[in-house]
């Protein structure tokens, strides 16, 4: 049953990003009343009160793995499925917002999907997606990804969407096209974004995309052409938090979270499932 025509959903699968993830929470109640679904996994009960403290959360089971990077993208691959709202917002949980950002669940009036380009746009220059020094479109198109040289590599840390049945195909389109990635480990990297791109070159749902205030990454700043409006949606990219994320976000509790974090919850930097 649903509970409102529109919210936010996140995923959570690990400690590793549990500290981003109150960050997350922070910013966006300081903005937005919506309700918030959490998909979570691998993180103690005595720790979920914590993100209820927000107010009007929703934890939800993500489908479960013992590495946290394949959950969080399988939880990816559930957003339509696990999301209670006509209208949904799915934000990475290392996003914080750094001011309201109602305009988006209008936009979604006119389109089925609404997405953010990756800093590299380029599929066929996506060397991230490899973990192999090869020509990248054709071994995307080797192993079964409908790529072509105009395919574009959106960021998965931001995703706008309706409950439709062209989403529903959209997402099932998907899931196939990361099976793929998951099956061709050997060359491909544990990553979404060829799967996603698959999914718009099949699908052909409509689309807009937004502007890079809606998913900047402060630590590639020197990317980005000339943006002449303030950023509202700010990928932190852990480790690295700008300083004016953290004073939007900034409070005794999140301090004290913070302090905390050193010494009992484990450091992104070094979690080494982000390499396998």
């Amino acid at each position: 049953m649903k509970l409102e025509t529109k919210g936010f959903i996140t995923i959570l699968t690990g400690l590793y990003s549990f500290q981003d993830c109150i960050h997350f929470l922070a910013s966006v109640r300081k903005f937005q009343r919506e309700p918030i679904i959490i998909l979570i996994d691998r993180v103690p009960r005595f720790l979920y009160p914590l993100l209820l403290l927000f107010g009007n959360v929703i934890l939800k089971p993500a489908p479960s793995h013992e590495n946290p990077v394949l959950a969080s993208r399988q939880a990816k691959l559930a957003l339509y499925g696990e999301s209670l709202f006509d209208k949904t917002i799915y934000m990475d949980c290392d996003i914080c917002l750094l001011s309201p950002i109602d305009e988006v669940f209008d936009y979604l009036d006119a389109v089925d999907l609404l997405v953010t380009e990756d800093v590299q746009p380029a599929i066929a220059k996506a060397a991230n997606l490899l973990r192999v020094k090869q020509d990248i479109l054709s071994t995307l198109q080797s192993v079964g990804l409908p790529l072509n040289e105009n395919s574009i590599q959106y960021n998965g840390g931001f995703i706008a969407f309706t409950k439709s049945s062209k989403n529903y195909k959209f997402f099932q389109t998907f899931q196939k096209y990361f099976e793929i990635v998951v099956a061709n480990q050997n060359v491909l990297l544990l990553k979404d974004q060829g799967a996603f791109a698959a999914a718009v070159e099949s699908v052909q749902p409509k689309m807009k995309t937004l502007s890079p205030v809606y998913n900047y990454l402060d630590k590639w700043k020197d990317v980005y052409a000339a943006i002449d409006k303030p950023i509202k949606v700010m990928h932190c990219t852990y480790p690295y938090r700008p300083q004016y994320a953290k004073n939007v976000t900034r409070s005794l509790f999140t301090q004290i979270v913070d302090r905390t974090a050193k010494i009992f919850l484990p450091n992104q930097i070094n979690n080494p499932w982000r390499l396998k």
